[in-house]
């Protein structure tokens, strides 16, 4: 492995696995980035053509902001360099950027007006943090695109894509990773429930707040537990992740 941003390296592994246990794959079509410096922008990213399930931290391309890779053997695919690449650029907090297809999520953005609702408590961990972008454009083929999206984004942590899936950013692997985590799983309560065909019964709009503003307090403790647990998973089951 190369010597540098081993530990980095090993996170974003792990979260590439950790992804692929509660079906954030879809096929080889995702990608998670990792910047790993401001000045040149660089950044970690997958190759195009890598199975999640078999991510190893000494895969991960160390790429530039020109989309050069130190490894030309690898591709990183033109969606992926294009999307990342702005979204590290342009949003404060884009150290870790994660863009999947999960299933439930990706299901709420093929709804009119779909949104995530204030109706579970995990619901309540992306309040006011949630950007919608409702107008699809295709394959981000070029980087005006990627750009768009970014902007898109703003200021907050998650952006639905409309037909398409969700990107989650976070200052670090574990919070990007704890984010992704939560947001499927109450993305996958609100389908369910929809299912029953019933109103949903949403949270009041001053407790959500309160209860958004407590899940972020010590969000990098908690989230540095999660990420630890997986690895700690991963260890056991799945070792060559870390090589």
């Amino acid at each position: 492995m190369t010597a540098s941003y081993i530990e980095e390296r090993r996170d974003l592994a792990a979260v590439f696995r950790g992804a692929a246990m509660f079906s954030g794959q879809a096929g080889v079509c995702s990608h998670f980035s990792l910047r790993v410096a401001d000045e040149p922008l660089r950044f970690l990213l997958n190759p195009w053509g890598m199975y999640f399930s078999e991510a190893r931290a000494s895969d991960l391309m160390l790429i530039d902001e020109h989309g050069h890779s130190q490894d030309p053997s690898h591709d990183a695919g033109f969606a992926a360099f294009n999307i990342h690449a702005r979204i590290h650029a342009l949003h404060p907090e884009a150290h870790c950027v994660l863009h999947t297809h999960m299933p439930y999520a990706t299901a709420l953005t093929m709804l009119e007006h779909g949104r995530l609702e204030p109706a579970s408590q995990e619901a309540l961990r992306f309040y006011g943090d949630i950007a919608y972008d409702d107008s699809y454009n295709g394959l981000a083929h070029d980087m005006a695109e990627g750009d768009r999206i970014a902007r898109a984004m703003g200021e907050k942590h998650v952006l639905f894509l409309a037909h398409h899936g969700v990107i989650v950013v976070g200052p670090t692997v574990a919070q990007a990773f704890d984010h992704l985590y939560y947001l499927e799983r109450a993305a996958e309560l609100q389908v369910k429930a929809m299912g029953c065909h019933r109103p949903l019964r949403q949270v009041p709009p001053d407790i959500a707040a309160s209860t958004a503003q407590q899940f972020g307090r010590g969000r990098e403790h908690w989230a540095r537990l999660h990420l630890d647990a997986l690895r700690r998973k991963l260890d056991r089951e799945q070792p060559a992740y870390a090589l």
